[in-house]
């Protein structure tokens, strides 16, 4: 689906809706404060009321209705789904549904959609800065004054926090949180005697090119590493590996040597090695052993674990200059809509309480991988047995040391589109390098300017 160029002048222009004003943020997240329209003073929005929902199952009815649009589908909406059942049973006055729209470029269009339709779920969740744009839209609602001794910022995971407000106000709580990891065939990589369990560097994966492509898979050499379309957040680290940075303020690629040296690296590694490719589904070749490592986010984990019939091995991503490199933090946190109920969104709140008891943390995590984000759900007992008995899931909570927020140009949208193109171009297309760069920071520098306003008002 494509992605919107959502910077808060269209969006707002979209809606109808008044502008913002911010102060400053701190380095790690926004801290500012919006105005956020002419109902800004309000947790609520009198024109805004709930989307239509699905049928409410008879033991349920005559309780207060809750909507929430999840990114998710597969394996992980089922986990999700299971926790809102028991949500639903646990107590007698909220029915909590849960509707899936896809993923999160998925859920940026259906909810816009749903703003100009000023029809609109109770609940949210947009992967890691991207809530920006619809808290500058006066979409979302506080959720400080629904914050107790037990249920706080406190109790989560700090390396996610600062994306977590805008000023002196919450606007998401962090849940389906993640780093991205590397992926190998273990038993693979333990057959020709290459080293397991270590820290790797991109320029030696590229080394075992050659050990690697002598084992064959339905007739044909194996390759070392696959690229995909969609490469955009792993793209962070890459170039972090490679000790470079997107964007300084709204200077773009200020040193564009290191992400010619990547992009350089990336295309030779396809298109002279031969043993890199760009993949339509990765995950689906590295399970079926066409290709010996991949990267993935680290609510991959559960679903690798089940599917391969090889010692699945997991580690940092690889560094190269920087070793570890630092790591973008990912994954999605939820967000509470302003609509035009109190009621909707007290009840909101109770789910969002119960979503971060340490056994639904832990339960969420063992049936993800997604990292525990509740910091005591890390004694619950059956994540203690879980990491005892696969280390595997022990390494994104090893790795958030080296987690840090991506450069503000990677916060929109059509920013990871950009990246992801980009590195599709060179690594699928074998496009020259040069016009990639240069492209790619047009495509930057627009999207900053277009967005300048905010950014600076968040301290950019």
């Amino acid at each position: 689906m494509h992605n919107l160029t959502l910077s808060r002048r269209h969006l707002l222009s979209a809606l109808g809706l008044g502008t913002g004003a911010a102060a400053l943020a701190a380095c790690t997240g926004p801290v500012s404060a919006s105005d956020g329209g002419s109902e800004s003073a309000s947790n609520l929005r009198s024109d805004f009321s709930q989307a239509a929902l699905g049928e409410i199952p008879s033991e349920y009815s005559g309780r207060t209705n809750i909507l929430f649009w999840a990114p998710w589908t597969g394996g992980l909406f089922d986990a999700m789904t299971e926790q809102f059942a028991m949500f639903n049973e646990s107590q007698s006055d909220i029915y909590a549904a849960i509707e899936s729209v896809g993923g999160y470029a998925d859920l940026n269009t259906a909810f816009t959609a749903a703003l100009q339709a000023k029809a609109v779920p109770d609940m949210v969740c947009f992967p890691e800065m991207q809530w920006l744009q619809f808290y500058f839209a006066g979409a979302l609602a506080p959720l400080d004054p629904h914050f107790d001794d037990q249920w706080n910022l406190d109790i989560y995971l700090q390396n996610f926090i600062g994306e977590s407000k805008a000023g002196e106000e919450t606007f998401v709580v962090p849940f389906a949180r993640s780093t991205p990891l590397f992926y190998y065939n273990k038993s693979l990589f333990n057959d020709l005697g290459l080293p397991v369990d270590t820290q790797y560097t991109w320029s030696q994966l590229r080394e075992f090119g050659s050990e690697i492509a002598s084992v064959s898979n339905a007739g044909q050499p194996i390759k070392t590493f696959a690229y995909s379309a969609g490469d955009a957040w792993f793209a962070n680290s890459w170039l972090w590996a490679f000790d470079g940075v997107w964007s300084e303020g709204f200077d773009v690629m200020p040193d564009e040597g290191k992400v010619r040296e990547l992009m350089t690296f990336a295309n030779e590694w396809v298109h002279v090695d031969g043993n890199a490719y760009m993949a339509q589904a990765s995950h689906t070749d590295f399970q079926t052993g066409v290709v010996a490592a991949v990267h993935g986010s680290t609510a991959s984990m559960r679903g690798l674990t089940e599917a391969v019939d090889f010692e699945l091995g997991a580690a940092f991503m690889p560094g190269e200059v920087n070793q570890p490199p630092t790591v973008p933090t990912g994954g999605s946190g939820f967000s509470m809509v302003r609509t035009e109920s109190q009621e909707r969104q007290d009840a909101t709140a109770e789910l969002l309480r119960f979503l971060a008891r340490p056994e639904m943390s832990g339960k969420w995590h063992i049936d993800s991988g997604y990292v525990p984000i509740v910091q005591a759900a890390q004694d619950e007992p059956e994540v203690v047995e879980l990491h005892a008995t696969d280390p595997n899931f022990t390494v994104a909570i090893q790795q958030l040391e080296n987690a840090q927020t991506v450069a503000p140009v990677n916060w929109f949208n059509s920013g990871t589109a950009s990246l992801s193109e980009a590195f599709a171009r060179v690594t699928g297309d074998n496009g020259d390098v040069q016009e990639s760069i240069d492209t790619l920071r047009g495509e930057y520098e627009s999207l900053l300017e277009d967005n300048r306003d905010d950014l600076e008002a968040l301290g950019v």
